[in-house]
C-alpha cells in the first residue's frame, strides 16, 4: 500500500512539473523600437492567448541584435532586411535565418536647412550610413535621383569608391546609421533608415526630400536561428507578424511611411 501510494505521488509530481513546463513559451525578441518594438507590443495579447509570450528587448544599433540571436541570448530578432542579413552572416560568420518578411520601410533623404532636393548646392555634405548594404542603398538612392553615377547601379553594397561621376562635388560621409537623425543641423542632407525617422519626430511621407519606391528588395523580416526557426512558438510568432490585423494596424499607425510586405 505505501509502495503504491509512493509511485502514484511521484507520478502526480511528474505531471504537475510537466504541466508546468507547457504552460506557455517565452520568446525574448530584440527589436530596434519604432516601428519593430511597436508591432511586437502590439501582437503580445493575441500571442499570449496562443501560448506564446514575448520578451521585447530593445536595441538602438544593427550589430547587437544578431550577435545575441547568434549567441542564444535572444530567439528572434526584428529589425533589418534580407541584404542586410546576408552581410552580417557572412561577415560575422553566423547563418541566422529569415523566418519571414513583414514590412517595408522605404529609406529617405532628409535635411534642415533644404526645403527642395534642387537647392542642393556644390560641394554640399551628405551623411549616409556606414553599413555596407545601407550605404550602398544610399548610394543607389541619390544615383537614381541623378546626384551621382556608380559603376554599377543594381549592385546591392556599392562603396563610395565606386562612384564614377559627381557633378556637384557632393562630400559624402558615412556614419553610424543610428546617430544621422541628431547630424542633421551638421550636414546638408542625411540618408537615414525609416526606423531612426520616426523615432526622431520626422515624418517619412511629408518631410523626405527623396525617398525610395515602394518596390524594393529591403523588406524587413523576422529573423531566427536554423535550430528554432521551424518551432511552434517561433511560426506563431511570424503568423501574427503577418496578419490582417497587423496590416491594418501598420496602415493605420504609420500612413504610408511603413509599408506591409505580405
Amino acid at each position: 500500500m505505501k509502495k503504491w501510494a509512493i509511485g502514484f505521488l511521484s507520478l502526480s509530481l511528474v505531471v504537475v512539473l510537466s504541466a508546468c513546463g507547457k504552460s506557455s513559451d517565452t520568446l525574448k525578441i530584440g527589436a530596434t523600437a519604432v516601428p519593430h518594438a511597436e508591432i511586437l507590443k502590439h501582437i503580445q495579447p493575441a500571442l499570449e492567448k496562443e501560448g506564446v509570450k514575448i520578451e521585447i528587448i530593445e536595441f538602438s544599433d544593427y550589430v547587437q541584435p544578431n550577435t545575441q540571436l547568434f549567441e542564444k541570448q535572444l530567439d528572434a530578432n526584428f529589425f533589418q532586411h534580407q541584404p542586410y542579413l546576408d552581410s552580417e552572416n557572412s561577415k560575422r560568420k553566423m547563418d541566422l535565418a529569415s523566418v519571414v518578411a513583414v514590412h517595408i520601410e522605404p529609406l529617405g533623404a532628409y535635411s534642415s536647412k533644404l526645403k527642395s532636393i534642387d537647392e542642393l548646392k556644390d560641394g554640399a555634405h551628405i551623411a549616409i550610413p556606414n553599413d555596407a548594404t545601407n550605404g550602398g542603398r544610399a548610394l543607389s538612392l541619390l544615383a537614381n535621383n541623378g546626384l551621382i553615377k556608380l559603376q554599377d547601379p543594381n549592385k546591392v553594397e556599392s562603396k563610395l569608391s565606386e562612384i564614377t561621376e559627381n557633378p556637384k562635388n557632393l562630400v559624402i560621409t558615412e556614419h553610424d546609421a543610428a546617430i544621422l537623425p541628431r547630424q542633421l543641423e551638421e550636414v546638408d542632407l542625411a540618408i537615414i533608415n525609416t526606423n531612426y525617422v520616426l523615432d526622431s519626430g520626422l515624418d517619412p511621407v511629408k518631410d523626405a526630400l527623396l525617398i525610395e519606391g515602394k518596390d524594393n528588395p529591403y523588406a524587413n523580416i523576422l529573423v531566427a536561428r536554423p535550430d528554432n526557426k521551424d518551432s511552434e512558438a517561433i511560426q506563431k510568432l511570424a503568423k501574427a507578424l503577418t496578419s490582417d490585423d497587423v496590416k491594418k494596424f501598420i496602415e493605420d499607425e504609420y500612413k504610408g511611411a511603413v509599408i506591409p510586405a505580405f
